[in-house]
């Protein structure tokens, strides 16, 4: 892609080679890891997309946060450029959240580079005037996946592995996001020792948004698959992550996998079961809908999404796509859903 970074000389040259430490100024910012990870992969999305700097992930985008080019940053972070980068973040189909943390990652990091001097404050100004694109303007609408599309995913994650290990990995993936209702961060962030036995029941430790947790009783379909993900990674230590990284050998990875490559797990099981757009958010929409649909009380379903409180299930579940069968009915009324005349070119008996 073309950069959007103007190639004429920068009176900036005097900070051409310093860097700044986003790793060490954003906790002040942004308290919940599951933020800053995102936070991490904005700034690096936009240095990519506006700065043509190679992506980075893992260790390697930690090292790019931990030592960010100042110059790069002072004539990326302009508001023409944000505005235009946010645009292209829409034509690409992302959602309104996305966009909306998006921008505060570029927000955030524009101010705390000029509480250190690097910015001034007229230009983080005029960035925060900088607004996402309205919903309507292009964004992707949210998916609600029915019990077969469900279930033709999950197929679809031992069809796309190259290896028993990452196909019994990816099943796990799939099994734990279908049923209870995780984001990727918390998925990725799981560790063994967050499995345990209460009153006869298996439970998940769950590490969500702004440092809360929560408890998921695991339904015998995760166990057993999480069972045999534990004998293939060999009775792992408690400390390390559920969701490993597996190597183009099939050998299993002591280093976690990130919530990117959930992200691409899921859009990969997609794709082979010939589903478009499909992010893990999406299935965490389809969790709640089924459920909803089974008439299952909304305070199970507030419980199972870790809501603070029943009203905002209630605002998420409105947001759902409900079926709207009014047009349905009316043509049944007419008699028309079966009617000769509709497909044929002869002249219609109707009054």
């Amino acid at each position: 892609m073309t950069d959007i970074i103007p190639s004429h000389p920068t009176s900036l040259a005097h900070s051409a080679d310093l860097t700044f430490n986003f790793v060490l100024a954003l906790p002040g910012r942004a308290s919940s890891p599951h933020t800053q990870r995102a936070y991490y992969r904005w700034v690096d999305t936009f240095l990519v997309m506006v700065a043509g700097m190679p992506a980075t992930r893992g260790d390697k985008r930690i090292q790019r946060m931990m030592a960010l080019p100042v110059a790069i940053l002072q004539k990326a972070l302009t508001p023409p450029q944000v505005r235009a980068w946010l645009g292209m973040l829409v034509n690409s189909d992302q959602h309104k959240q996305a966009l909306g943390q998006a921008r505060a990652a570029i927000i955030t990091l524009a101010d705390l580079l000029a509480e250190a001097g690097w910015l001034d404050d007229y230009t983080v100004a005029s960035l925060s005037r900088v607004r996402v694109p309205r919903a309507e303007e292009g964004q992707r609408p949210g998916r609600w996946l029915s019990i077969d599309e469900l279930h033709a995913m999950l197929n679809a994650s031992r069809s796309i592995a190259t290896s028993e290990a990452q196909a019994q990995r990816n099943v796990v993936v799939m099994t734990m996001l279908c049923t209870l209702a995780l984001r990727r961060e918390e998925l990725s962030a799981a560790k063994w020792g967050d499995i345990s036995i209460q009153n006869n029941r298996h439970i998940l430790r769950v590490h969500g948004k702004g440092k809360k947790s929560a408890i998921i009783d695991l339904p015998q379909s995760v166990i057993n698959t999480l069972q045999a993900w534990n004998t293939l990674c060999q009775s792992p230590d408690k400390n390390t992550p559920i969701i490993r990284r597996i190597w183009k050998g099939g050998g299993i990875s002591k280093n976690g996998l990130s919530a990117d490559g959930i992200w691409f797990i899921v859009g990969e099981c997609a794709k082979y079961a010939g589903i478009d757009h499909v992010a893990p958010h999406d299935l965490r929409r389809s969790v709640a809908g089924a459920l909803y649909n089974a008439e299952v009380p909304i305070e199970k379903i507030s419980m199972l999404l870790r809501h603070a409180n029943i009203a905002v299930t209630e605002r998420y579940l409105n947001k759902l796509p409900h079926a709207n069968m009014g047009a349905v009915m009316m043509s049944d009324l007419l008699g028309w859903n079966d009617a000769d005349w509709l497909t044929s070119s002869a002249p219609s008996d109707e009054p």
